[in-house]
């Protein structure tokens, strides 16, 4: 592991542990088994390495929300399944991210914000392929509950998370979920 990786590992530990604000760049370059000072030889500071960290999490994500299939079916479930498996596999990052988004400060925060919205639109436009009537609203509203269904995963009791089916069964429900989709919306009639 490259000096890099081992300060953002490091790094990202303590941010879980103390939160961003509680972790000094001295305690950073202790756990990397660095000094603070060497730490700015490969980042300007802690805002870099949150940034970089979040970036790092955010490129992953996005790859798997690139359409490569014809079948717009085949591209959501593979996007569903690889932040399943993300969420179960690096929760830690998806909590860091939960929690520390907050603290990204500029020059990083307005880049990141806009990759964000990016995100949001490749998830909607999965949506939008796959459920072409929903709708703007509901495809916003659907890629939300979907996203928050997949990364709650992270606050989950850990007996929740045992076994190798916990992501088919988090897939299976989120499909059953998705089925009422391509239903009619009911109309709701006030009295």
């Amino acid at each position: 592991m490259g000096r890099e990786q081992t300060i953002l590992s490091a790094a990202t530990g303590a941010f879980a542990e103390k939160g961003f604000h509680g972790v000094s760049m001295d305690e950073l370059g202790r756990r990397a088994g660095l000094s603070g000072p060497a730490l700015y030889r490969s980042f300007s500071g802690k805002d870099e390495i949150l940034a970089t960290l979040l970036n790092e999490a955010l490129d992953e994500l996005m790859t798997a929300t690139i359409s490569i299939h014809e079948d717009p079916a085949l591209d959501l479930d593979r996007a569903l399944r690889h932040h399943i498996h993300f969420s179960a596999t690096k929760g830690h990052l998806v909590g860091l991210y939960q929690r520390e988004v907050r603290s990204l400060s500029d020059p990083w925060k307005r880049p990141f914000d806009r990759r964000q919205r990016q995100y949001i639109e490749k998830w909607e436009f999965l949506f939008q392929r796959r459920y072409p009537g929903l709708g703007q609203d509901r495809t916003a509203q659907s890629v939300q509950s979907v996203l928050g269904a997949i990364f709650s995963m992270t606050s989950w009791p850990g007996r929740t998370l045992r076994g190798a089916a916990v992501e088919d069964h988090l897939f299976a429900l989120l499909q059953g979920a998705l089925a009422s989709l391509e239903r009619p919306t009911p109309s709701v009639t006030t009295g």
